[in-house]
């Protein structure tokens, strides 16, 4: 379960990485390009999933915090 939290929140980082890089104009090829929905929504998404990896890496071992 740690792991896929983990790969879960770095894919959430990478996703809000492009589309807030998309929505500045940065990256073209996409109707998302210019938006300004997806240079709000992206940073979002980047924060969430570096949460999410924080939070995973700082279980314990099974997934769970604390002794059992």
């Amino acid at each position: 379960m740690k792991t896929g939290l983990i790969v879960l929140g770095a894919a959430l980082v990478i996703m809000g990485s492009v589309f807030t890089l998309q929505g500045l104009g940065y990256v073209s090829g996409s109707p998302m390009t210019g938006d300004t929905l997806w240079a709000i929504v992206g940073p979002i998404l980047a924060v969430v999933g570096i949460v999410l990896v924080v939070v995973a890496a700082r279980t314990g071992r099974s997934g769970q915090q604390g002794p059992k």
